[in-house]
C-alpha cells in the first residue's frame, strides 16, 4: 500500500467518524424530533458512506472493495428513505415540529 493511499485512508475515515459525531450532538442539542432526525440521518449518512470510501481506499481494488461498493449503495438509499419514513410515522401520529417563537411587538 502506497503513502499516498494510507494518508487518503486515513483522511476519510477521520472525516467520516467527524460527521458521525456531529450527528451524535446534534440529538443532543436540537429540540424536537424532526431536527434529531433530520441531523442524524445526513450527516450519519454522509459519515458512513466517508468512511466505507476509505474502507475500499484501504482495500485497493478487490473482492472487498465490491462488497464495500454494494454497502455503499445499500446506505445511500436505505439511511435517507428510513428517515424519510420515520418522520412521516411521527407526523400521522400527531407529533408536531417545533417552531420558533415569534416575539410579538405591541405598537
Amino acid at each position: 500500500m502506497t503513502e499516498i493511499q494510507n494518508i487518503l485512508t486515513i483522511i476519510l475515515i477521520v472525516a467520516g467518524s467527524f460527521f458521525m459525531l456531529v450527528g451524535s450532538i446534534g440529538v443532543v442539542r436540537l429540540p424536537d424530533f424532526f431536527t434529531r432526525s433530520h441531523a442524524t440521518s445526513k450527516s450519519d449518512t454522509l459519515g458512513i458512506m466517508l468512511i466505507i470510501l476509505g474502507l475500499m481506499v484501504y482495500e485497493g481494488f478487490c473482492l472487498n472493495s465490491l462488497k464495500l461498493l454494494i454497502i455503499f449503495v445499500f446506505v445511500a438509499i436505505a439511511n435517507p428513505v428510513g428517515a424519510h419514513a420515520l418522520a412521516r410515522a411521527a407526523l400521522s401520529f400527531g407529533i408536531k415540529p417545533w417552531f420558533k417563537k415569534e416575539d410579538k411587538k405591541e405598537e
